[in-house]
Formats: C-alpha cells, structure tokens, sequence
C-alpha cells in the first residue's frame, strides 16, 4: 500500500514538473514569437522610412531641376525679348534711313538745277519783252523755265517766295531792313533769291529785303 502511493507520488511529481516544464518551453517559444514579431515590425517600420527617405530625397532633387529648368526657361524669354526688341529698333532705323535716302538723294542734284532757275528768271527780268524781235526768246525762256520747274515740283521741290509775308528766319535770309511807311515791321518787302524746300526740308534759304519800324 505504501509502495503504490509512493508510486504515485512520483508519478504525480513527474507529471507537474513535466506540465511546468512544458508551460515554461510555451511561455520561452511565445517570447521568441514576440521578440521577432516586434523585430520584424521594427524591420518593416525602418523599410518604410528608408523608403520615405528615398522618395523625399528624389521629390526634393526633382524640384530643384524644376526651378533651375524654370529660371532657364525665365533667363531665356527675357533675352527672347530684348533681342526682339533690338531688331525692331534696327529694322525702324534702318526703314527711317531708307525713307531718308529717298526723300533726300536728289539734294544735291537739285540744288544745281536752282542755278539754272536763277539764270533762266534773271534772263527774264533783263531782257525787252516789249520787242517784237524778242517775243520768240521770251517765250522761249518762259516754257523751258516752267518745264523746268514742273520738273522740280514733281520731285517735291517747293518755291519758298515770301513777298509781303512775316519774316521768317528758318526759311528766310535777311540781306537788308528797310522803313516803309503803311508796311508793318519784319515784313518781307522784296525778294532777291526764292528759296526752295525739298520734302519739307529747306534746301535754299530765300535772301529777302526786310521792313523795319
């Protein structure tokens, strides 16, 4: 009798030691779980901050290639611009000297033909135009000198003749004053040489004779 509870004493003490050492293996195996569970979730969080670290990086290294891109564009459009700027002043000065080449190459050319016009009209003033002997030259004159003028006229060659005109001293030269009674001052009495413009610029200033007070 004592022999058989002895037994199963032992069996009992076997059995609680084989329990606690089974609860302490299970209690062992679920901390492994938990550690690598908790390591694995540390692992998974450092991937993803890695990975957020990447792309922010890679965010930040395309916005800088944008607003470098963006000022280059910017740097562009403004040299853009001013160069346009330039060549439409260059075309308006050069279309500004080719309107003056025209208005103005018959200058000279026509200031020589002013002496002819001279010569002509003084032939006019001395010759006897009350000589019958005479009329064929006077009528001669006269059609060459109008002929002459038609001419100059057609090439924008104005007659700048101020007879009893005010005095005007940028198309008139002054070559002496004189004071007559019933004539206003600074009135142009006589002229001595017409004067002529070409396309509104004065090419020949008209010599005048000048009243005075």
């Amino acid at each position: 009798m004592t022999t058989e509870s002895n037994n199963h004493s032992e069996e009992s003490v076997k059995q609680q030691s084989e329990m606690e050492e089974n609860t302490e293996q299970n209690a062992t195996a679920e901390a492994d779980v938990a550690v690598e569970s908790n390591e694995s979730t540390e692992n998974a969080q450092a991937d993803v901050v890695e990975e957020l670290s990447e792309e922010q990086q890679k965010i930040a290294e395309l916005e800088q290639k944008l607003a470098a891109a963006q000022a280059t564009i910017d740097g562009q459009k403004d040299s853009v611009i001013r160069a346009k700027a330039e060549v439409d002043n260059i075309r308006r000065r050069s279309a500004q000297d080719v309107d003056k080449a025209k208005k103005f190459a018959l200058e000279k050319f026509a200031g020589e033909l002013l002496v002819v016009v001279d010569n002509l009209e003084r032939g006019l003033e001395n010759i006897d135009k009350d000589d019958e002997a005479n009329k064929a030259t006077v009528e001669g004159i006269e059609l060459t000198l109008q002929s002459l003028l038609s001419a100059l006229n057609k090439f924008d060659v104005k007659v700048v003749d101020p007879k009893d005109q005010p005095f005007n001293p940028e198309l008139h030269q002054a070559m002496s004053m004189q004071q007559i009674e019933g004539v206003e001052p600074n009135t142009v009495i006589a002229v001595m040489q017409k004067g002529y413009e070409l396309n509104g610029r004065l090419l020949r200033p008209a010599m005048v004779m000048v009243s005075k007070a």
